[in-house]
């Protein structure tokens, strides 16, 4: 098998992993989000722990701990991404597991936006209309659900500038998340035992079977991760950029056939309007990939 097929593998275990991970959360939701959150951060932390060790990339961990500018975006990036997950976490213990999906299937045309408006970037004509576009359907839920979609636009907006702040560092995947997880660890470990001290943590009162599923959060964080990574640097990004869009998908289904979410007609056109968005988004993205 060539690299470029097994790439491809790759990338559809990491997306299809992560569109199914809906389903591993909603086997922990008697568990409160904050708590599944500090779980996860610690649970995470063991398992990089293993990763860094058995390849050999501690020696890494020391010159970005050295470095105040590194240091710096990763303690915003520690943030975002907590951000990140909590607003997910949430979003499926309230069954907004449709509005999660929307808010990833909009995050590229949201950092395309960030990179216009905050740091003066060039975009195009296309990018400018598929960017429309996204506002279009905003503007169209607001006025016929008569909300914002702040769960969607929270994950496309926390996870966009993390995207950023991660660039800025240049930091392989593996440290760069242990970085992150350690610097939110002690928050992590203090609500942990400040909900212990209080008798309203629920991890006493678990099953043998749910406190095994939640230990796993960072098996589940980290896995697709190596995955995506593994593609990464086996295929072509504008490859990989059509297909990120399995995940989203694929969580898109699951919240309608298996949690039978509820999604109206109007629902259905913001979807369709920010599925021509990314149709106009990626066709310029493989345009300017050949030229």
């Amino acid at each position: 098998m060539n690299e470029q097929k097994l790439g491809f593998i790759y990338a559809l275990c990491a997306f299809f992993f992560w569109g199914l991970v809906p389903i591993y959360y909603k086997q922990v939701m008697m568990v409160p989000p904050f708590e599944i959150l500090a779980a996860r951060v610690v649970f995470s932390v063991i398992v990089l722990l293993f990763l860094l060790t058995v390849s050999k990339q501690f020696n890494t961990i020391k010159p970005i701990l050295k470095s105040l500018s590194k240091m710096k975006y990763l303690i915003i990036a520690s943030l975002l991404i907590s951000l990140n997950w909590f607003t997910f976490i949430y979003a499926i213990s309230v069954d907004k597991i449709v509005e999660a999906s929307l808010g990833y299937f909009i995050t590229p045309l949201v950092s395309v936006a960030l990179g216009f408006f905050i740091f003066k970037e060039n975009i195009n004509k296309t990018q400018k209309i598929a960017i429309l576009l996204a506002f279009v359907a905003m503007i169209y839920q607001l006025i016929t659900i008569g909300n914002i979609p702040i769960i969607a636009l929270s994950l496309a907006f926390s996870f966009g500038f993390y995207g950023m702040v991660r660039k800025k560092v240049q930091i392989a995947s593996i440290p760069g998340l242990f970085i992150e997880t350690i610097i939110i660890l002690p928050i992590a470990l203090i609500y942990l035992y400040f909900i212990y001290n209080n008798g309203t943590s629920v991890f006493n009162t678990l099953s043998f079977y749910n406190l095994s599923m939640l230990s796993l959060s960072g098996l589940v964080t980290v896995l697709p991760l190596l995955w995506f990574n593994s593609a990464a640097i086996r295929m072509d990004l504008t490859t990989l950029g059509f297909l990120q869009y399995i995940g989203p998908t694929v969580a898109f289904l699951v919240a309608i056939f298996i949690y039978d979410e509820n999604v109206n007609i109007n629902k259905l056109i913001i979807f369709f309007i920010i599925w021509i968005a990314l149709v106009i988004f990626s066709f310029d993205a493989v345009k300017r990939r050949r030229k």
